[in-house]
């Protein structure tokens, strides 16, 4: 189109223009992916569901959402980014569209579970990996940190909106609203996205002649080029040692705290509004503390940044369950030391990615590492449930995360170390 050529040599460099398209998508995939928190507690009382089938509802959906990750990748350089955005936005329309008349559980889990997981799956956190390295030469800390952070954008605007719209409307008018926002972000993605640099002449931001080699077009099945990664990640000490991290990640943020927060507030004798409203005020200090973690990461050691980030969220996490019996200080304590670490861990994972297995598998390979991170995010979001309809409360769910953050804070730190291998001594040879 003759109007995205002049956007694309005008003084902006078009990678931003790609970066912002893709924000508002995650940002809206992020509003999807909110959703369940806000629905649990109405749906509960509609339908006389269990808490622990509607978490496993939320579970698939994190399951899915991660494991498509590396697939969608792989799409991506078959198919196209754009191509793969548009059937992602589409899947969960689909899904969003068909939640109103649901009758069963089974249909909760088929739509909120499958069809949207799936959805959510194309438009993961892979897509903002996949742009960094084809957009960018430099500030690619800094890009995943931006993109990083449409999670929090879209958990602050998506929050409080939704659940108002369910306190004075119901569920199934917040769910409109969601597939309305979709809807309206099709054509954006079909008109502005581009695959890469070269399609407008251009060359990545940051780049110097001779930099930039031209991308090969992938021909290979695009299910066999991920499960080929996926084989070379498995023989990978780096790859475990940072899927174990990412597997706490998940479930310390987008299965516990994600989807169990606004239900333990109201429990504990807030409303559903002032819960969302609480945990969109982290998706603030979130916002804050992603994009800064990728001006970090383009500075500092990422093994030392992930050190702090998990050992700062576990403390906060054995702190919730006991901030309404403290003090409002405490409660705004949480909220800060949560909100800038939710999802700070990206780019300095994303980078430690590229470091061991190269800018070109950087997507694919972050790509299975972020199945691990849904992987405890599902594991968590279902075992919540269960316990706290076995116990009747969080606190042991919250407790069980926290320590397992500092796990994950030991573990990073072996991140691209190698033990010192025993070389035989060398003797010397008479007339060598």
């Amino acid at each position: 189109m003759p109007w995205v050529q002049r956007l694309a040599h005008n003084r902006l460099h078009y990678a931003w223009v790609v970066v912002g398209v893709a924000f508002l998508v995650l940002l809206v995939a992020a509003g999807v992916r909110s959703g369940p928190g806000v629905f649990i507690v109405p749906v509960e009382n509609e339908f006389h569901w269990s808490r622990s089938t509607i978490s496993f509802a939320i579970a698939v959906n994190l399951l899915l959402y991660g494991l498509l990750g590396p697939f969608a990748a792989a799409l991506m350089d078959r198919i196209g980014v754009r191509s793969v955005t548009l059937i992602a936005i589409g899947t969960m329309a689909l899904g969003v569209g068909l939640t109103p008349i649901m009758t069963a559980s089974w249909q909760l889990v088929l739509l909120w579970g499958v069809v949207i997981g799936c959805g959510s799956g194309l438009a993961a956190l892979v897509l903002g990996a996949v742009i960094a390295a084809r957009w960018f030469a430099h500030r690619r800390g800094l890009v995943m940190g931006i993109l990083t952070s449409s999670v929090a954008a879209g958990q602050l605007i998506f929050l409080p909106l939704l659940a108002g719209i369910v306190a004075h409307s119901g569920w199934r008018s917040a769910v409109l609203v969601i597939f309305l926002v979709l809807a309206a972000l099709f054509p954006v993605v079909a008109l502005l996205m581009r695959e890469q640099p070269g399609e407008l002449g251009l060359m990545p931001f940051g780049a110097q002649p001779g930099d930039e080699r031209p991308r090969a077009i992938a021909v290979e099945n695009p299910f066999k080029v991920a499960l080929l990664a996926l084989g070379d990640g498995l023989v990978s000490r780096d790859f475990w040692l940072l899927s174990i991290s990412f597997f706490v990640c998940g479930a310390s943020t987008n299965g516990l705290v994600g989807t169990h927060f606004i239900p333990f507030c109201m429990e504990n004798g807030l409303t559903e509004v002032a819960a969302a409203g609480m945990l969109a005020s982290m998706g603030i200090f979130n916002f804050i503390g992603t994009t800064g973690s990728g001006w970090l990461t383009d500075r500092f050691d990422s093994r030392y940044l992930l050190f702090w980030y998990y050992a700062l969220r576990g403390l906060s996490l054995l702190l919730l369950p006991y901030v309404f019996d403290l003090s409002f200080v405490a409660i705004t304590v949480f909220e800060v030391f949560f909100g800038l670490d939710w999802i700070a861990t990206v780019p300095p994972t994303v980078r430690l990615a590229g470091n061991a297995f190269g800018l070109q598998r950087a997507g694919m390979m972050f790509g299975w590492i972020t199945a691990m991170h849904q992987v405890g995010s599902a594991a968590i979001a279902w075992g919540a449930g269960l316990m706290h309809d076995a116990f009747g409360t969080y606190t042991s769910s919250f407790l069980i995360s926290g320590m397992l953050c500092f796990l994950a804070s030991a573990v990073v730190l072996l991140v691209g170390r190698r033990p010192t291998e025993r070389r035989p001594a060398t003797v010397a040879v008479a007339g060598a």
